[in-house]
């Protein structure tokens, strides 16, 4: 150790002799003969401690001061600080901690080393400990006291004649999306190629600098900016390029740059527009992102997800980072490894969902607005279908028309970077508005079907016996003249006023609410899982509108009159609500009264390893009464049957083995030139129900005409009866 330390003294003194001279007298080696005795070890602890504690503050101006002048000189600030950056750099650095080791001693009576360990934070790999370094201090008698003997081996022991540290990070591939059976809907098998640069190396700088800006579609300012960032002899990621790109510039990209490439798996939908709404896509993140990405191991260059599945269930899908911190020589041969940290491997999600079937449902939607051209398709924007597990809120199919290939917004489209463009472009040109998930994101009135909550609310309430009856006279003018979509349909049960959805019969119920209490219905549309969210947290929603007395007069500076519980009851007015809100409730009906939470992640784990399940079923009752709820499946199970308004679309269904109970809508949803929102909300079978479906079209008429049918199909091929 003695000889070594002398040594090192020798390369600082030597360092000196070939910068700039100093007009003081050149500095004598220590000697035996010549004891500094009034140089006390203690203030060489003293300039030790301090030099570490401006290195934890990062003040590199304040740290280079201590050097000894023949170090200042071999490396000046700029030098200086150059090092520490660059270390800083690739270390991913946060900050840096230090405590005592084994104290000081003096190596010569002109030389002291100065034990203490090191703890450094970084970014991308956590914490880790050097421990055992020695800072070593020489007395600089121009300078008149001790200073530190400065090397890059202060930095890390090894990093003399060029060696530099590198991280070698170990990112998991992004894990894979499965339906219910097993079929992959997103992977990682699209294939991209990174190219890597040595500037050292490059046989052409200005044409390389060009080659690669062409390749990349960027500034030959910004390649030249990224790749003079890093130190000349450093292995240098230039960016990421399509097959073709590759197959185009490769052979310029090795003769002009010795360019070295790598492959680069890249995320995939094999079946391009299934499901897209729910997938969602991937991208890089954005600025605001950038620091907890790093704070958990990963930068501004990985992939997370930005929409869908693919964004709520991130942290899942891409894994925990790993790898190494390493010291090479200047030829990037390993000298010792500094840390390592184990990759968390991907875990991959399996959905509730059916692929078959939500192939079929988007097909269906497909051929039935294909069909309507011409008709009520040329004024409808869009349809959603909802298919839901009654018993436990698993969604099975969840569509939202028209769709888009997401394929096109992930960050290295497989189809290429143009037609992505063009792709994205006519998406968000569309009026339609594809992008939208409107079974989550889309609220309408509800119109009729918003009669089984009137109804639960007026029997539940006892503000209307079980045995009520109504005469519907086809007209009702307690504020002002309304009608019934016919000329009446005579005296009605509650079971009878669904079947036949009688408006009348529902102006009344709203009327008679309000008079005993207009906060009545909005209470029970609110208990019964409108106005607020389904508990899906798989993506992103809507949590619709119910008003009520205070908001009209808080926010619209109105008084609350028994008009708007009228308009309530019928489903129209201020109220709007989402697909899989009333998919939720119908399913609330059919299982005797339980909210069930939605979901679409049915389990989580390694492929071929043990699977996790994602998700409890989670119902909330309603507290309806039995009674009440036996009254509203009668009166719903009676509209696909003689006499119900959806009996034409069902009467020659092999469902009517099974029975299939629902609701018609048709919801006024602008002036009277504009066509009504068509709904159909459904369950399956009578007995013992199995299956929710909710159909919605925009804008395009009669629930009963529009929606129903596409409701038939779905509940036909779910039940395998095509």
């Amino acid at each position: 150790m003695r000889w070594r330390l002398w040594f090192l003294v020798m390369i600082v003194l030597a360092a000196a002799a070939c910068g700039p001279q100093r007009p003081q007298a050149a500095q004598v080696l220590p000697t035996l003969a010549l004891l500094p005795s009034n140089y006390r070890l203690e203030d060489a602890e003293r300039i030790a401690r301090e030099f570490l504690q401006q290195w934890q503050n990062g003040d590199f101006a304040a740290m280079h001061r201590l050097l000894s002048l023949a170090a200042q000189d071999a490396y000046p600030l700029t030098n200086f600080e150059t090092f520490y950056q660059n270390t800083n750099d690739a270390l991913s650095f946060q900050s840096v901690s230090t405590s005592d080791g084994t104290g000081i001693f003096r190596e010569q009576d002109s030389v002291a080393i100065y034990n203490y360990n090191a703890t450094f934070a970084t970014r991308l790999l956590g914490s880790f400990t050097d421990a055992n370094r020695n800072l070593m201090l020489v007395v600089d008698e121009t300078a008149n006291e001790w200073r530190i003997a400065w090397t890059p081996d202060t930095i890390f022991d090894g990093m003399t004649n060029g060696a530099y540290v590198r991280a070698e990070l170990n990112v998991p591939n992004r894990a894979n999306i499965y339906d219910s059976a097993g079929n992959v809907l997103a992977d990682q098998n699209g294939a991209m190629v990174r190219i890597n640069v040595i500037r050292d190396s490059i046989p052409d700088y200005p044409n390389c600098l060009a080659t690669i800006a062409t390749a990349l579609n960027q500034e030959v300012t910004d390649v030249q900016a990224r790749l003079e960032a890093r130190p000349s002899f450093w292995v240098v990621e230039m960016g990421i390029i399509e097959p073709a790109t590759y197959t185009r510039d490769r052979a310029q990209l090795e003769a002009l740059c010795a360019a070295q490439f790598e492959n680069v798996p890249a995320r995939r939908y094999p079946n391009g527009t299934l499901a897209p709404h729910i997938l969602g896509y991937v991208g890089f993140p954005t600025e605001a992102e950038i620091p907890d990405l790093e704070a958990a191991g990963f930068n501004q260059a990985s992939i997370v997800g930005r929409a869908g599945i693919e964004l709520t269930w991130d942290e899942t899908l891409r894994g925990q980072p790993g790898g190494r911190l390493v010291l090479v020589t200047s030829e990037g041969q390993v000298i010792r490894e500094l840390t390592r940290v184990a990759v968390q491997p991907a875990q991959s999600l399996w959905l509730t969902l059916d692929s078959e079937l939500q192939a079929t449902v988007e097909r269906i939607l497909v051929e039935t607005y294909r069909q309507a051209r011409g008709g009520w398709a040329e004024n409808s924007l869009g349809a959603s279908v909802v298919v839901m597990d009654a018993n436990t809120g698993a969604i099975r199919a969840m569509v939202s028309y028209p769709f888009f290939d997401n394929n096109a917004y992930n960050t290295f489209p497989t189809m290429g970077r143009e037609a992505a463009s063009r792709l994205i472009e006519r998406y968000q040109s569309d009026p339609a508005h594809p992008e939208v998930n409107r079974p989550v994101q889309g609220v309408y009135p509800l119109g009729s079907v918003m009669k089984t909550v009137s109804a639960a609310a007026v029997a539940d309430s006892g503000v209307y016996a079980l045995d009520e009856r109504y005469t519907c006279v086809g007209i009702w003018n307690r504020d002002i003249t309304r009608y019934d979509w016919n000329d009446g349909h005579g005296t009605l049960t509650l079971p009878q006023s669904l079947t036949h959805s009688c408006n009348p019969y529902y102006y009344e119920v709203g009327y008679q609410l309000d008079q005993v209490d207009p906060w009545i219905l909005p209470t029970y549309a609110t208990r019964l899982g409108f106005g607020g969210s389904s508990g899906l947290s798989d993506l992103i929603e809507e949590t619709g509108f119910i008003p009520d007395p205070d908001w009209m007069r808080t926010v619209r500076g109105e008084t609350w009159t028994f008009s708007e519980s009228v308009n309530m009851a019928i489903g129209q007015g201020f109220m709007g609500v989402t697909p899989l809100q009333v998919a939720r409730w119908f399913a609330a009906i059919a299982n005797d009264g339980d909210l069930p939470r939605p979901y679409l992640v049915e389990s989580t784990g390694l492929l071929g390893d043990s699977i996790t399940p994602a998700m409890i079923t989670e119902l909330t009752p309603t507290g309806l009464r039995p009674e009440v709820l036996a009254m509203i499946r009668q009166g719903l199970c009676d509209v696909t049957r003689e006499g119900g308004t959806a009996d034409f679309v069902f009467r020659n269904s092999p469902l009517q083995s099974i029975g299939v109970c629902g609701k018609t809508g048709t919801a006024q949803a602008g002036g009277p030139s504009t066509p009504s929102h068509a709904w159909f909300a459904s369950y399956a079978p009578r007995d013992n129900p199995e299956i929710i479906v909710v159909a919605m079209v925009e804008t395009a008429g009669q629930g009963s005409e529009i929606a129903a049918p596409i409701a038939r199909q779905v509940l036909e091929a779910y039940f395998d009866m095509d």
